[in-house]
């Protein structure tokens, strides 16, 4: 089996998220994703309020100091009240920039990657405050227009956060965030490869428009590797069913429960990407986008 995967965005594992203040329980969640072969973890946080965000970060100060995680990604605060997906709509904000240097500084150099919805007041000053201080910004979950999107991507935007989840349909006529990503020649793409967040066509469509840009990642929530259930994303109740976890109150799809080595297989498999190069997505690329 291929080994040494990167995961840049994965929100826990083995019953237990990146958020539990137990070390014992970050240390299972890992557990769970080093027996499927990741060697490069990045620990996602869903939004949360602030001085949560800080409590979490610094439980997961020790994990990056000791070599266990490559570093943090905050997957919010800052996004869209329009495609918030399995985040609470209650808790988003407008970045602002005093509060995004109290979050880096509480990260002491962690903080790899923060993802952004381009459309929000402040957002490409966000953008620029974090790509001057080496933090790698995604945008995601996002309602942008095209516009919106593309000063995002000059303001210093590398990533996509789970390419097509979150994000509107491509429009011929006015235009969105997703026709300004797929025309361009330099973003990385992020993408769940479960065979439930992206159809098949989807993922050939970006194949064809970014081969060599495509980053597999999990989005993996607690259930992953574990059993069907009840758990919870923040303070959401998700319901997981024949391994696909979804909101209780709403039925949004609520992270996966992917494994790297699955994803890598079925990129192999499915959809008869040279081992070489799916080895770039489930390995370099990760490391490239993130500079680690």
């Amino acid at each position: 089996m291929t080994t040494g995967f990167t995961d840049i965005h994965s929100h826990g594992g083995g019953g237990f998220s990146f958020s539990d203040p137990n070390p014992d329980h970050i240390a299972k969640a890992l557990a769970t994703h080093r027996a499927h072969g990741t060697t490069t973890q990045i620990a996602s946080l869903v939004t949360e309020p602030l001085d949560v965000l800080k409590a979490q970060i610094k439980n997961l100060l020790p994990f990056a100091l000791d070599g266990s995680i490559a570093g943090i990604h905050l997957e919010g605060p800052y996004l869209s009240s329009a495609k918030c997906g399995a985040h609470d709509p209650k808790l988003l904000r407008e970045p602002k920039l005093d509060e995004i240097k109290e979050l880096i500084d509480a990260g002491q150099g962690h903080i790899r990657m923060v993802t952004i919805a381009p459309e929000l007041p402040g957002a490409l000053a966000a953008i620029e405050l974090l790509r001057d201080l080496g933090v790698t910004v995604a945008i995601g979950h996002s309602n942008a227009t095209e516009a919106e999107a593309k000063s995002a991507i000059s303001a210093g935007a590398t990533v996509v956060t789970h390419m097509f989840n979150a994000l509107p349909e491509l429009d011929h006529r006015t235009g969105t965030i997703t026709n300004a990503l797929l025309i361009d020649p330099d973003i990385y793409f992020e993408i769940i490869l479960d065979g439930v967040h992206v159809n098949h066509s989807a993922v050939e469509l970006l194949l064809q428009l970014a081969p060599g840009r495509i980053i597999l990642v999990t989005d993996a929530m607690s259930a992953a590797g574990g059993i069907d259930g009840d758990y919870t994303i923040g303070d959401l109740a998700v319901k997981v069913k024949k391994g696909i976890a979804t909101l209780a109150s709403n039925g949004s799809l609520a992270g996966s429960t992917l494994t790297m080595d699955a994803a890598y297989n079925r990129f192999v498999n499915e959809f008869k990407v040279s081992p070489e190069a799916a080895q770039s997505a489930a390995i370099d690329l990760g490391k490239k986008a993130l500079g680690i």
